[in-house]
C-alpha cells in the first residue's frame, strides 16, 4: 500500500484512513491536501476518486482546473476534456439544468468538451467509467489530429 501522490509506504492505519476520509490511498500530507480542496471547492469524492483511478491508468488530468468562469472537478488539458461529477440528477431544477447548458456551451466556444458522470457510476462502476473515458480520449485525439 503506497500513496498514489508521491509514492510513500502507508501503514495499516493510513491506510484506512485514507479509504475512510477520501475514498483513495494517500499518505497523511496529500490526504490533507485533498481535504482541503474537497473543503474549498466542495469537490465530490467521486472526483478525487476518478482522478486517481485516470492517473493509474496514465491519464494526466487535473483536478479542480479553473476553466475561466468556474472549477471544473477534472479537466484534461490534452484533449481539451472537462469532466464533471453529478451528486444529484433526482434533485436538479430547470434553473441548474441551463445553467449546466450554459457551462457546456462556455466550455465549448473556447474548445473544450464537457461530459457530466453521475457519481453512481464512479462510485459502483469505476473501471467501465474510466475505459469509457479513455474511449472517449481516443475519439477526441483523433478529431484534433483531424483539425489540425
Amino acid at each position: 500500500m503506497t500513496c498514489l501522490e508521491c509514492n510513500k509506504e502507508l501503514g495499516y492505519l493510513d491506510h484506512k484512513s485514507a479509504i475512510e476520509s477520501v475514498g483513495v490511498e494517500l499518505c497523511s500530507h496529500h490526504q490533507e491536501l485533498i481535504k482541503e480542496l474537497i473543503k474549498k471547492n466542495n469537490t465530490p469524492l467521486e472526483a478525487i476518486q476518478l482522478y486517481y483511478g485516470l492517473k493509474e491508468a496514465g491519464v494526466q488530468g487535473m483536478l479542480e482546473w479553473w476553466d475561466g468562469k468556474k472549477s471544473v472537478d477534472i479537466a484534461i488539458s490534452r484533449v481539451k476534456l472537462n469532466i464533471e461529477i453529478d451528486c444529484g440528477y433526482e434533485k436538479m431544477t430547470e434553473e441548474q439544468a441551463i445553467n449546466n447548458l450554459e457551462e457546456a456551451m462556455h466550455s465549448f466556444k473556447n474548445g473544450f468538451t464537457t461530459i457530466r458522470i453521475p457519481h453512481i457510476l464512479v462510485r459502483y462502476y469505476l473501471n467501465e467509467t474510466i475505459k469509457n473515458i479513455m474511449g472517449i480520449m481516443e475519439g477526441l485525439k483523433a478529431n484534433i489530429k483531424v483539425i489540425n
